[in-house]
């Protein structure tokens, strides 16, 4: 049964809807997604604007994470949906033996262009996983995991990110919150749903992190602006190359600018009371 209506930050594509489970909250995006759109619109080829400024900002995010992962220097580690490599990148000059795999076309160098359903890899050949930010795009998370955990040595450590749908910007944001990116994210998750997941894919969920500076505060602050913007997420869509510049939303955009750290700080607060915008869950491979 149909839960609610998000629009596409995509203009050629209309609103979709939601389902959402009873029990643990987690909604699905109802019909399919276009083909190529990973390759299109936001997630088109080009570089972003601003990208050069921002590349120590991202560098330090992936140093987080492999925090966050707590595996040691020196381990055999998988990225999942690489995109262009960066983490492994940064994993590789922090001693990991880093490798990636990603779909679409941007995959090159350290990254090879396979899905998670078509990769041919050996079993248990893996100390650690990664899939950060990439379930929420999968129409079967669970396949995925359970091919995870396979690669992966016994007691190996997985690490997942995604988005929160219990969270606090999730309720401010309602059809409009950042993190819905219809008809992308097909699975948006609760902390409950995910953790299920995890333990009906044969994993032991030890410990998750709501406090995360890498999409948390942005999210906070664009999802109430993204409800005053004729496009969704605007400021997001204009630096991905993919909403106009010329447009009053860039006038709304620009007069909410001062409410950012106000806005990191109600996510900050959110996140210590265990509802952040996005949430990482790290896990340990059973059997």
């Amino acid at each position: 049964m149909s839960w609610r209506t998000a629009p596409s930050s995509e203009p050629a594509l209309a609103a979709y809807e939601l389902a959402r489970c009873a029990g643990c909250g987690t909604a699905v995006t109802l019909g399919e997604a276009p083909a190529l759109l990973h390759c299109s619109g936001a997630y088109g080829p080009r570089a972003p604007r601003l990208h050069r400024l921002a590349l120590p900002l991202l560098r330090a995010f992936d140093r987080h994470r492999l925090r966050l992962l707590d595996a040691p220097a020196g381990a055999r580690l998988l990225d999942v949906g690489a995109g262009r490599g960066r983490f492994v990148h940064s994993a590789r000059a922090a001693a990991y033996d880093a490798f990636g795999i990603e779909p679409s076309v941007h995959a090159s160098g350290v990254v090879e262009q396979v899905s998670v359903e078509e990769a041919a890899l050996p079993a248990g050949a893996f100390d650690a996983i990664t899939a950060w930010h990439v379930l929420e795009h999968l129409d079967d998370p669970g396949a995925a995991l359970r091919r995870m955990h396979s690669w992966l040595r016994a007691d190996g450590v997985l690490l997942v990110g995604v988005p929160n749908l219990a969270s606090v910007q999730a309720c401010v944001g309602g059809e409009r919150w950042y993190h819905l990116d219809v008809p992308r994210h097909r699975i948006h998750f609760t902390p409950a749903g995910i953790e299920a997941l995890l333990r009906a894919s044969g994993f032991e969920p030890l410990r998750a992190h709501h406090v995360l500076a890498e999409h948390n505060p942005f999210g906070m602050w664009q999802s109430p602006v993204s409800r005053l913007t004729k496009h969704p997420s605007y400021l997001y869509n204009l630096l991905k190359r993919n909403a106009p510049l010329r447009s009053p939303d860039l006038a709304i955009t620009a007069l909410a600018m001062p409410l950012a750290p106000v806005a990191a700080l109600a996510e900050l607060a959110a996140g210590l009371a265990g509802r952040g915008g996005t949430i990482a869950v790290v896990a340990r491979r059973l059997g």
